[in-house]
């Protein structure tokens, strides 16, 4: 396994599907009291922040958070699937050395850029689990053994 597939898939801490895993729309668009987001918040900056990273040259957005909560289930698991895709790609990009050592922009290579949306990641998914454990959804499954 490669340090970057490690890095944003599975290692560290529990494989990203699974910290995702088995949440309701409602779950995941609860914000509880004095938490600034909810879950879908922040799962949403970290695509967008990712995506940056892995699909450079878009415009910049607008905002660094979404605006309105989730309408529908489908939502919540095409995010989930877009941030996978986006975490296996970034994962694939450091498969090639000489890649990792090119410049994205002076004095900064794509090994640099991939590591901060790596410890980005990190940061934002430590507290998508403590919103979990908060509304009382962790761990991830703990409602499906009832």
């Amino acid at each position: 396994m490669h340090i970057l597939e490690h890095l944003f898939l599975v290692g560290e801490f529990a494989e990203r599907a699974h910290l995702l895993s088995g949440l309701t729309l409602e779950q995941v668009n609860l914000r509880p009291e004095g938490a600034s987001h909810s879950i879908y918040d922040e799962l949403w900056h970290v695509v967008l922040y990712q995506q940056s990273i892995i699909a450079p040259g878009g415009a910049p957005p607008e905002e660094f958070y979404p605006t309105a909560a989730l309408e529908h289930e489908d939502q919540w698991h095409q995010l989930v699937q877009l941030f996978l895709t986006g975490a296996r790609a970034a994962a694939d990009l450091g498969q090639v050395p000489a890649r990792l050592a090119a410049e994205v922009e002076p004095g900064v290579s794509l090994a640099d850029e991939l590591n901060c949306v790596a410890v980005h990641n990190a940061y934002h998914f430590g507290k998508i689990v403590a919103l979990r454990q908060r509304i009382g959804a962790w761990p991830p499954g703990a409602l499906d053994a009832s």
